[in-house]
Formats: C-alpha cells, structure tokens, sequence
C-alpha cells in the first residue's frame, strides 16, 4: 500500500533518488502522506459515477505511530532531563561550553536535529555572527556532502542545489529576468568560503554552462573547516543518508488508518441505517425514518432497517492494537501500557519494562551525541581561536584545543526515593572504604539533584566542613 500510494506523488527526475525518499519519509513523520489524495474517504463515487478504490482516498482516521517513536526516543535522548553535561579536564572549556549550551538553547537545536534527522540524515549549520555563535538546523534532500578522500571523515565540501522560482529570487533581491520561470538555486561550503551562485536557468544548466559566483553574496568564513555537521541517522542507510528510524513501520502505519477510518464509517453507518421498503407499499410520499413514524405496507409488503452489529468493529479495534503491537515492535517503540500499572515504578523497572525504546535512544546516542554533539562543541573551540567569541554576554579566550571533550548522561528514568537511598548507601560505602573519592560520589548524583557544578558544590561542602559548629545549630559540649 506504502507503494501504491507513493506512486501517485509528483517525481522530479532532475534531482538525486535521494531526494525523493527523503520527501516521501517526511510527509510520514508530518502526517501528510495522504495529502495529494484528491478524495475524501467518504467519497464513494466521482462525479461520473464511478467507483473510486480505497487506496485513492485520503483516510479520515490518521494514528502517526512514526511521529509516536520519534518523539519518544528524542525525548529520551535530549529533553531538558536527559542533555548530557559537558565534561573537561580544562576548567575554562567546561565552563564555556556550559555556558554556550545554555545561551544557544543547544538542547533544543538537537531535538529539533533528531526529529527531523530521523529519515535518514541532517546537517546542523555553524556561524560565527558578530563574534556570537549560532546553529541552524537544515533539513538534507537538496543537500550534497562531500568528504576528504585522504580523510574520509572530514567533510571537503557541501553543495546545497535546489528549484525556485524567478519571482521568489526577485523578492530576495535577485536580478530575474523572466520571474515567471524556474530556476537552479546553489551555495557551497567549503573551508574557506560559502560562495553563492547566480541563479541559472533550466536550460542553461542542462546545456552544461558554468556557474558564475554571486561576488556581492559570497562570504569568507575563515574558520578554517567546513561549518557542517552531517549526521546520519542510523546504521544501515544507503549513501550519505542513514537508516530511517520508522522506515519498517510505515505499512503497517497505513494499515491502521485505513481499518480505522472503515470502522469509523461503519459507526456511522450502525446509528443510522439504510431503510429497506419491499413493494406494494400504501404509503403515499416521502418516507420519514423515526419512531414518530408509521410505515404502512400492505399484506405483501414489507419494511426493515438493514443493520449491522457491533462486533465488526470490536474486531478491527483488536485487529488494530495487534498492529500496533508489531509495529512498536519491529522499530523498537514503547510497547508499555500506562493502564497496567497500578504502583509507582523504580527507575530501574521503568528500564527493563522501555527496554526496546532504550535501545534505540542508546543508538542514536551515537550519531546525534558522541558524533554531532561533541564535534559542534569542538568547531567552537577552533572557531575560538580565529575569532574573539562572546558567550552570555563575556568575551571568551582561546580555548585549549588539545582539551578533552566528553558527555556525562544521566539516568534514563528518574529515579525514586528508595533508588537514592540505596544509591547513597552504595557511595556511602564505596568512599569510606577508599574505592572512590568524595569527588566521583557528588558526580554521580550530580545528575538527580541538579547540581551542575560539582567542584563549586564541593567547595561548598568543604566550606560547611569548616564551620564551627555553634554556626550548624549544635551546643558544644560542656567540659
């Protein structure tokens, strides 16, 4: 079916096959598959009479199961709970870099990444603003990214290549000589420039004519590498794209909305059948159902209301929650009931009853964080040093690029007063038999109480150490 009604999508072949399944994976995670269905589902017949098949309406039920498990994955992977905090054993990085996630919003920028990545791929753009660092995230069908051959994970170029319309390039400022036509958008990153081209038309371009350089738009960057991140979704993809997240659910997706909006039809149907008179009949006029009316037939005649039960309907909602079931199943979502649950659960419960949506969340880990995250943190470390950066409002030094960068993640689920109390019984013992330092302790819980610095959260605590104890409430003992 998946197939089916892709066909009927507008296709153009002046662009990559990419980009076409990349479209048709976002109207999915969007909702507007059916979109180009001209037919409503109640639609029976057209306007000539004819039958109009199912797969040719657009359905009136839509349960997006793809948009379900996205959401719930990139929740788990960057919500306000879930963002890792930067680690660093140089204290001005760490202290930089906390303070750019703040002021850039950068939680959100990567939900937003991981949202829109999930088709297949994503580019998060880098700037350098009036000493101000900004992220943009871009969406990857127009995109083309190309990598050094001598460093095969370092990008050499990307070239974004798009149709637009000479009326839309007029409102921009561009020279158009015919608005009415379409032509060829182009920009280029590299390490150096982002050179603008002038728009060329389609029938210069498919002569094979030579760019020409927008002189006035081009900027030299100077940051000394490409100002891209390009992330691939999942393993498993093809090409510069990776896996889509929600590829193997889709089917069965449409599916789902098609029985449901047949079962919605029937419900209808059920509180209002179809009145079935047979003849000779005396009544005389139109023929009023209701119980304020009479029918009257004659000896050979006859009238009855075609009914159906309700255990068609029953079936397809079973049938449904089976299908849900397979297709959580099959991309890893959260099969999870919330009605069965009658007691607060553990931290650790919440774990092993989300265990498949964890485990996907942990491999987007990868990509999205220990990929695109910290290689983000480490284009503004080298930008530092081209550029004097301002971050919350305070000029910021160079910044030790030989620093390391890591992510310190926090529990999955939070956790319950009885999981902290057994955790501080843990580090309790673990630091007064000497197998981890008060330090390591405070990080650990770091996470569940808030505590975003912990050298200043020891300070504090050495300082309460320190105290005399008259200031603590306690009476000194009498000698």
């Amino acid at each position: 079916m998946f197939q089916t009604i892709t066909s009927e999508l507008p296709k153009d072949t002046d662009y990559p096959e990419r980009q076409f399944r990349l479209d048709v994976f976002r109207r999915v995670l969007k909702g507007e598959l059916y979109d180009h269905l001209k037919h409503g589902f109640y639609e029976e017949k057209n306007g000539a009479g004819e039958y109009i098949p199912l797969r040719q309406r657009r359905p009136c039920v839509k349960y997006n199961i793809s948009k379900i498990v996205v959401d719930d994955s990139v929740s788990l992977l960057f919500s306000e709970g879930h963002f890792p905090d930067i680690e660093s054993d140089d204290e001005d990085v760490k202290t930089a870099l906390a303070a750019l996630v703040k002021e850039s919003k950068l939680n959100e920028l990567m939900v937003d990444a991981a949202t829109r990545g999930s088709v297949g791929s994503v580019a998060i753009f880098f700037q350098v603003l009036k000493n101000r660092v900004f992220f943009t995230v871009m969406d990857t069908p127009f995109l083309t990214p190309e990598w050094d051959p001598e460093a095969p994970d370092t990008l050499s170029k990307v070239t974004e290549r798009y149709k637009v319309k000479g009326n839309a390039l007029a409102d921009c400022g561009y020279t158009i000589s015919d608005n009415s036509a379409t032509y060829w958008f182009t920009r280029e990153w590299t390490a150096e420039f982002e050179t603008y081209y002038q728009p060329q038309s389609l029938d210069d371009a498919s002569a094979g004519k030579s760019l020409i350089i927008d002189e006035t738009r081009t900027v030299q960057h100077k940051l000394g590498f490409v100002p891209i991140v390009w992330v691939k979704n999942l393993p498993g993809g093809e090409g510069v794209d990776g896996a889509c997240t929600f590829k193997e659910a889709i089917d069965t997706q449409i599916e789902i909305d098609y029985q449901l909006s047949q079962a919605g039809r029937g419900l209808k149907y059920s509180s209002d059948p179809t009145l079935l008179i047979k003849e000779p009949t005396q009544n005389d006029g139109t023929m009023v159902k209701g119980a304020a009316n009479a029918i009257v037939v004659s000896q050979d005649g006859d009238a009855k209301l075609l009914e159906i039960d309700g255990t068609a309907a029953t079936a397809v909602v079973e049938f449904v929650k089976a299908l849900r079931e397979f297709a959580l199943e099959t991309i890893h979502g959260n099969r999870s009931n919330a009605e069965k649950i009658s007691v607060a659960q553990s931290g650790r419960a919440m774990e092993m009853m989300n265990q498949a949506l964890i485990m996907l969340a942990d491999r987007l880990r990868i990509s999205y964080a220990e990929g695109a995250l910290l290689n983000l943190l480490t284009m503004v470390i080298r930008a530092s040093h081209k550029f004097q950066l301002v971050i919350s409002d305070k000029k910021i030094q160079a910044l030790n690029k030989s620093a390391s960068i890591s992510l310190r993640w926090p529990a999955w689920y939070p956790p319950t007063s009885q999981d902290q109390l057994t955790t501080a019984q843990a580090l309790k013992e673990h630091t007064e038999a000497g197998h981890m330092s008060h330090e390591t302790a405070t990080r650990v819980i770091a996470a569940d109480y808030d505590i975003e610095d912990v050298d200043g959260e020891r300070k504090k605590i050495e300082k309460q150490k320190k105290e005399p104890k008259e200031k603590s409430g306690q009476v000194p003992e009498q000698k």
